[in-house]
C-alpha cells in the first residue's frame, strides 16, 4: 500500500502564488517512481497538470506552461506544485498520484483563486 498527502492548498488572489506538497509513505520506493499532479474542478472531469519522472523529467499541460513547476525532493519522499500567476480558472481540487503496481490517490487539497 502507498500513502500519499497532499498539503500547501488554500485561498489566493488572481496573480498568486501557492506551493503544493505531496508526501508519500509506504511500500513505495518513491526516488525510482514517476509522480503526477492532477485536478478537478467543480463540475468538470480531473485533468492531468504535470508529471516528473524519476530522472526530473517534467511535463505539463499547456495551460499551465510557464506558470507551473513540478519538482521532487527523494530524501523527503516529497513532490511539489509550485503554482505562480494563478487564474481563477486554476480553482480545483489538485492531486497528487503515483502508479506503484495501480494507481495510489491522495486526497486532495483545495485551491481557490479568487479576488
Amino acid at each position: 500500500q502507498v500513502q500519499l498527502v497532499e498539503s500547501g492548498g488554500g485561498l489566493v488572489q488572481p496573480g498568486g502564488s501557492l506551493r503544493l506538497s505531496c508526501s508519500a509513505s509506504g511500500s513505495i520506493i518513491f526516488s525510482i517512481a514517476a509522480m503526477g499532479w492532477y485536478r478537478q474542478a467543480p463540475g468538470r472531469q480531473r485533468e492531468w497538470v504535470a508529471t516528473i519522472t524519476n530522472h526530473e523529467m517534467t511535463t505539463y499541460v499547456d495551460s499551465v506552461k510557464g506558470r507551473f513547476t513540478i519538482s521532487r525532493d527523494n530524501a523527503k519522499s516529497t513532490v511539489y506544485l509550485q503554482m505562480n500567476s494563478l487564474k481563477p480558472e486554476d480553482t480545483a481540487v489538485y492531486f497528487c498520484s503515483v502508479d506503484w503496481g495501480r494507481p495510489y490517490w491522495g486526497q486532495g487539497t483545495q485551491v481557490t483563486v479568487s479576488a
